[in-house]
């Protein structure tokens, strides 16, 4: 008895074609309904998908046996900062497409055993965060913060360079960076630190490094930034009003 369907490595090699390949004549139809600068846009769309997909196709190419202890779907890159730079593409890519308005990413789950061999820690990434006090081990998740920054830093200058209407896609965007933690080795999280990033269309100050005492929770922080969206909800959560500092002075409509 022989089946309608496909063979499954032939059905994988079919699914791998390249999206742009599947929509070559719609794309071609298109341009030809467009000025020059809208074709432009779309050429430099096209490109960074094509881009994307070929960090894909890579990754699924490139065998990893020394580090069978990773468990990874295909076309996961294993180098850390490699996976992160195809994510951030991504999410470019659908914010620049509207197909939604809001993303979040985690940059490593809890408990997470990934050890970083490109910046010269082998060791995993949970375990070093309950270092007990002893000074080798915080030293070791300083660096990996570091490497995380420096990688967030990377994705900030990705959006800055992007341009969206009459600005960049930064200065339209809020970016909200930091840990439910505070210090691993107890699991605190208090004080916790933040980075607000991005324009809010106009709507966030920036250059400083505000401290708040009074315990405020981080709900009240979000509150400020729905602000900054035009959408005021009385309360989210735990919190107990809005931040100061962070939001040009808004004029609710009404």
């Amino acid at each position: 008895m022989t089946s309608g369907y496909p063979p499954p490595t032939a059905r994988l090699a079919a699914e791998r074609t390249s999206i742009l390949d599947l929509v070559t004549e719609d794309t071609r139809r298109l341009e030809g309904n467009l000025g020059r600068a809208d074709r432009l846009k779309v050429n430099e769309y096209l490109y960074s998908v094509r881009e994307v997909e070929k960090q894909i196709q890579t990754a699924e190419r490139t065998p990893h046996p020394d580090d069978v202890a990773l468990e990874k779907p295909s076309g996961v890159p294993l180098v850390f900062k490699d996976y992160m730079n195809l994510m951030w593409d991504m999410e470019i890519l659908a914010l620049r497409t509207d197909l939604t308005r809001v993303v979040t990413f985690m940059f490593g789950r809890e408990a997470s055993q990934r050890t970083y061999a490109e910046i010269g820690i082998p060791d995993p990434h949970h375990p070093l965060t309950h270092h007990a006090g002893r000074q080798e081990w915080i030293d070791k998740v300083t660096h990996i913060n570091v490497y995380h920054s420096q990688l967030f830093a990377g994705f900030l200058a990705k959006l800055k360079a992007t341009r969206e209407g009459g600005a960049s896609l930064l200065d339209r965007s809020i970016i909200v960076h930091g840990s439910a933690i505070s210090e691993g080795n107890g699991h605190s999280h208090l004080n916790l630190p933040t980075v607000l990033a991005g324009g809010g269309n106009g709507r966030l100050k920036h250059g400083e490094h505000i401290v708040y005492e009074g315990g405020e929770p981080m709900t009240d922080l979000f509150l400020s930034a729905l602000d900054c969206m035009e959408v005021h909800p009385e309360s989210l959560g735990d919190s107990t009003g809005r931040l100061g500092g962070i939001v040009v002075e808004l004029r609710r409509a009404g």
